[in-house]
């Protein structure tokens, strides 16, 4: 019985992510409410604040679904003695193309977090997500330029801290100008031009 009522509740939570990305994507996030994802997930309110504090709670959640497995590819770089640091950061940063380009539910979560949210009021959790992501995922590109370098026996034209936030602007430019109209460019293709034409602007080459 306990093991069906924990079911139910993953179920349940299921439905409310699912709703919640549909919801925020038709109205945008600061104009859903709550109420509005209840209803659109078939539930009552009560069962929201059983599962998310706020809305800004929920929110989190639904980008972890997408986020984390890639979050995850970027941390396991570094991890593989024989592995050229520079092969193993190109093909995280594809793999994320990758999966925005060719899973819908990840390319709708992805609009979501970056055409229909509003860093406002009980928003600003949200902001702290983005910016946690942000500093764990250039810190990680630092290293892996840092240890190229090395490998290479060359020195960066740029301080290496500079050419990764350069680095993770170019890939939040890709996603957000592909968002607009996927159908102007291959996500993947163009993407992997730009990275390495960057990274052999900071005489780091393949």
């Amino acid at each position: 019985m306990a093991r069906r009522t924990k079911e139910d509740a993953e179920e349940t939570r299921h439905q409310l992510l699912e709703a919640a990305q549909r919801v925020f994507a038709e109205k945008g996030v600061s104009r859903t409410s709550l109420q509005d994802i209840a209803q659109a997930a078939g539930v009552t309110r009560g069962a929201i604040y059983w599962h998310f504090k706020n809305k800004a709670e929920l929110f989190n959640a639904m980008m972890d679904s997408a986020v984390l497995p890639m979050e995850q590819a970027m941390q396991q770089m570094g991890h593989g003695a024989r592995q050229d640091p520079l092969a193993e950061l190109e093909r995280a940063v594809l793999q994320t193309m990758r999966s925005i380009e060719s899973d819908a539910r990840t390319r709708a979560i992805f609009e979501v977090a970056t055409l229909k949210v509003e860093y406002v009021d009980e928003l600003l959790a949200v902001k702290q997500r983005h910016v946690q992501c942000y500093l764990d995922g250039t810190r990680q590109m630092q290293r892996s330029l840092e240890d190229a370098a090395a490998r290479r026996a060359v020195a960066l034209a740029v301080p290496a801290d500079t050419a990764a936030h350069g680095l993770h602007a170019l890939m939040v430019g890709l996603i957000h100008t592909w968002m607009l109209e996927p159908s102007r460019f291959k996500l993947v293709a163009v993407s992997q031009i730009a990275i390495r034409t960057y990274l052999a602007g900071l005489d780091l080459k393949f």
